[in-house]
C-alpha cells in the first residue's frame, strides 16, 4: 500500500546498461598500478559506525543497522521504495592526475557501486552485483582529472528489488587533503539510565549520551542485547505484569564499555479484549492511514460506516528480526494513545473489526527463521492485547517466505483464538500462480483466513486464468485475475477485489466505482461481465477493498457510498 501519493507504472527489467550504479569505497592506486606507501582510505566514517555522518541518502532511504554487519558495530541497510532506488553518497576528497581503488562490501538485493565527477573519461566509473545473501565485495577503479580535488562515490539497489546492505567502504589512494577517519576508543559506561511509560508488553528506556559512541546495546535481565543508535528506546515483546531488569553499554568500532548500573521495572497488568464482531458474510475493507501524505486525516472515529473491516496502517519493525511494533503518528491529530484505543474499542462495539497491517510499500518486515516467526507472533499478539486490534493485515511487499510466515500466523492464531481476523493484500504479481510464495502461504493458512484482498494496480497488464493478457483498470482485469484464486484453491469467501478509492489514491489502475460494482456482479451473478466471462460464478465471493479510507474521503467518499451498499447487497 502507498504511503506516498505514487508508484512505479510496473516493474523494471534490469539490464547491463544499469551500469549507472551506486558507489561506495575506493582504493588509490599509482600510476604503476601499485599502492604507494602514503596511501590512505579517503572515505569517512566508511564502515558506518558513526550512523549515516558524512552519507547522504535519497528519500530517507538509508539507515544503519547493527545486523548483519561485515565488521564493527553497524552497516548501511538502503531500502528501494516506488521510484527511488536507494542513492546513498559521499563526496571525498581526493588529489588530482592520481588512481584510486573504488571497494565495499555488500549483501543482500541489486547493489551497485559507483563515482561521479572525476574528471577523466566519461567522469564515470560503476560496478554492480544481482542478490548476494552473503557479503560480497565490489571493486572498480578510476583517474582524476588534473583539476579534480573532489569525487561523489556512491551505492544504489534497483526498482522493485529488495533492500541491501553496505559496510566497509574504501576510498584507498593519495590524501587530498580531508585525512581519514581516526581510530576510535572503546567508550565510557552510560550514566542515568531510566525507565518511563510502560505497557502490557513494553517499556520505554533513557540514558545519558557519551563520547565517542556510535550505538548503545540495551541488555534485559542480562542477556538478548538489542542494539539501538540513540540514547532512548522502547523494549516490546514483553510478558504483561512481570518485572524486568534493564543495563546499557555503549558501543563503537573500537568495542562496548561495561554495562550501566541495573534498573528494573514491571509491565502493566493485561486486559483481554475479548473476541471481536464477526466478518460479515460480504464485506468492505478499507485502510486507514497513520501518517499524513496529503490525503484527509482521519482519526478512527471518523472512518466511514461502510467498512466492515479496518486495517489501521501500518506497524512498524523493531531492530528484532521479526517484531514488530506499533507508534501512534501525532500528525493524525490523536492527544493520547487512550484516546486511539478508544476508538479501537467503540468501532468493535459498533460491529466494525479493527485489525493491524503489516508492511506496505515501505515496510519491510523479515520472517525467514523459527526465531523470527516467533518473534513476529510474539510482538503482534502483544499488540493485540494493548490495542484491542481483532487480528493482522498481512501487506508485506518486499518479499514473503511461505515457510516461515506460516508458522508465525499458526502461532499467533493459536494464541488470539478463533475469532482472530487475518487479511492478505498481496500485489496482482504475488497471485498469478499457486507456485508463488504469498499464494503458498495463504493456501497453508486456508483454515484461519480471513479474505485475501490482492491489489489491482500499480501492476500493468497481467495474465487472468484464460491465458490472456489484461490491461489493468477494466473490469476484465479485475475478474480475469480474481479467477486465478477462485481457481487456485481460496474458498470465494476468501477472495476480495482490491482497488485505489480515488485517482490520487495509486499510481496507476484506478478503475471507477461501477467498474468494481460490475465485477462483483460478473462474478457473483455473471451479469456485468466485460469480454472475459467466468465459467461459473461464485456468489459467496467476500467482497471488495480500497486503498484507503481517507483517499474515499478525500473524494468525497464516493468509493464508499458506491461499492459499500453494493457488497452489503451481494447474494
Amino acid at each position: 500500500m502507498d504511503r506516498t501519493t505514487t508508484r512505479p507504472h510496473g516493474r523494471r527489467r534490469i539490464a547491463g546498461a544499469l551500469a549507472l550504479a551506486v558507489g561506495s569505497g575506493l582504493v588509490l592506486v599509482g600510476g604503476a598500478g601499485t599502492a604507494q606507501a602514503a596511501d590512505v582510505n579517503v572515505a569517512k566514517n566508511a564502515g558506518f559506525e558513526n550512523g549515516l555522518t558524512n552519507w547522504s541518502c535519497s528519500a530517507g532511504s538509508g539507515a544503519v543497522v547493527s545486523s548483519p554487519v561485515r565488521t564493527g558495530s553497524g552497516a548501511l541497510k538502503a531500502t528501494p521504495a516506488g521510484l527511488d532506488y536507494a542513492q546513498c553518497v559521499q563526496t571525498v576528497t581526493v588529489k588530482p592526475n592520481s588512481t584510486y581503488t573504488l571497494s565495499a562490501w555488500v549483501q543482500g538485493g541489486y547493489a551497485y557501486l559507483g563515482a561521479n565527477n572525476t574528471g577523466t573519461g566519461t567522469g564515470t566509473v560503476s560496478t554492480w552485483t544481482p542478490d548476494s545473501p552473503s557479503w560480497k565485495q565490489l571493486t572498480t577503479t578510476f583517474t582524476t582529472g588534473a583539476s579534480t580535488t573532489s569525487v561523489d562515490i556512491w551505492t544504489h539497489g534497483w526498482y522493485g528489488t529488495s533492500p541491501y546492505l553496505v559496510d566497509d567502504v574504501s576510498v584507498f589512494g593519495p590524501d587530498g587533503g580531508g585525512g581519514q577517519d581516526p581510530d576510535p576508543v572503546v567508550p565510557a559506561t552510560p550514566a542515568g539510565l531510566a525507565a518511563g511509560t510502560v505497557t502490557t508488553s513494553s517499556v520505554a528506556l533513557s540514558w545519558g549520551a557519551v563520547n565517542g559512541a556510535t550505538g548503545y546495546k540495551v541488555y534485559r535481565d542480562g542477556a538478548n542485547p538489542q542494539t539501538v543508535t540513540g540514547t532512548s528506546t522502547t523494549v516490546t515483546g514483553l510478558t504483561a505484569d512481570t518485572a524486568y531488569q534493564f543495563q546499557v553499554s555503549a558501543t563503537n568500532s573500537a568495542g562496548e564499555s561495561a554495562k550501566s548500573g541495573a534498573v528494573t521495572a514491571r509491565t502493566a497488568k493485561a486486559t483481554d479484549p475479548g473476541p471481536g464482531p464477526a466478518v460479515p458474510k460480504h464485506a468492505v475493507t478499507g485502510y486507514w492511514q497513520n501518517f499524513d501524505n496529503g490525503a484527509a486525516k482521519q482519526k478512527l472515529r471518523d472512518v466511514q460506516a461502510a467498512y466492515d473491516i479496518i486495517a489501521v496502517s501500518f506497524a512498524d519493525s523493531t531492530a528484532t528480526p521479526g517484531q514488530i511494533t506499533f507508534n501512534l503518528d501525532p500528525a493524525v491529530g490523536y492527544a493520547s494513545v487512550a484516546d486511539f484505543k478508544a476508538d479501537v474499542a467503540a468501532k468493535k462495539a459498533a460491529g466494525k473489526s479493527v485489525i493491524l497491517s503489516v508492511g506496505g510499500e515501505k515496510g519491510n518486515v523479515t520472517i525467514n527463521s523459527d526465531a523470527t516467526a516467533t518473534a513476529f507472533a510474539d510482538s503482534a499478539y502483544a499488540l493485540m492485547q494493548e490495542y484491542g486490534f481483532n487480528g493482522i493485515d498481512i501487506d508485506l511487499e518486499h518479499g514473503v517466505n511461505a515457510t516461515y510466515l506460516t508458522k508465525a500466523l499458526r502461532q499467533l492464531s493459536a494464541k488470539a483464538g478463533s475469532s482472530m481476523v487475518l487479511t492478505m493484500a498481496p500485489q496482482t504479481i504475488d497471485m498469478q500462480n499457486t507456485s508463488s510464495e504469498y499464494f503458498k502461504t495463504a493456501l497453508a493458512v486456508k483454515d484461519i483466513l480471513t479474505v485475501v484482498n490482492t491489489q489491482y494496480y500499480n501492476s500493468g497488464s497481467m495474465l487472468g486464468c484464460d491465458g490472456k493478457v489484461y490491461s489493468q483498470g477494466s473490469v476484465d482485469f479485475l475478474t480475469a485475475l480474481a479467477c486465478i484464486q477462485l481457481q487456485g484453491g481460496l474458498d470465494p469467501s476468501q477472495v476480495g477485489l482490491g482497488v485505489p478509492a480515488s485517482t490520487r489514491g495509486a499510481g496507476s489502475g484506478y478503475v471507477d466505482p461501477q467498474i468494481v460494482n460490475n465485477a462483483l456482479d460478473c462474478l457473483t451473478k455473471g451479469t456485468g461481465c466485460g469480454t472475459f466471462k467466468p465459467a461459473q460464478t461464485w456468489p459467496s465471493l467476500r467482497g471488495a477493498m480500497t486503498w484507503s479510507t481517507n483517499w474515499d474521503a478525500t473524494a468525497g467518499n464516493a468509493w464508499s457510498n458506491a461499492v459499500g451498499p453494493k457488497v452489503h447487497n451481494l447474494p
